[in-house]
């Protein structure tokens, strides 16, 4: 399985929501809250281009917000992206 990457923020219910389908999954996610710590959140719209939360990767592969992640798994898309390496 590639590893899964989420940037988070305090209060978001968007995180949430794509926490609780990866955990559904069973899958496991190096989380990395962009409230945490000063320069994270600049550093993740340098990396994915965007300013909102979550972002999530896929190995190397940027799925985007969980809008993104939810239409990938209702397109029965996101279990062989998982299985990709594994």
């Amino acid at each position: 399985m590639p590893n899964v990457l989420i940037y988070t923020a305090n209060l978001c219910p968007y995180c949430t929501m794509a926490k609780r389908l990866l955990d559904k999954k069973g899958v496991e996610y190096r989380e990395i809250n962009v409230d945490g710590k000063p320069g994270l959140r600049q550093e993740m719209m340098e990396k994915t281009r965007r300013r909102t939360v979550p972002q999530i990767y896929i190995g190397d592969f940027h799925v985007g917000g969980f809008d993104d992640l939810y239409t990938l798994d209702s397109k029965q898309k996101l279990e062989p992206l998982l299985a990709e390496g594994a």
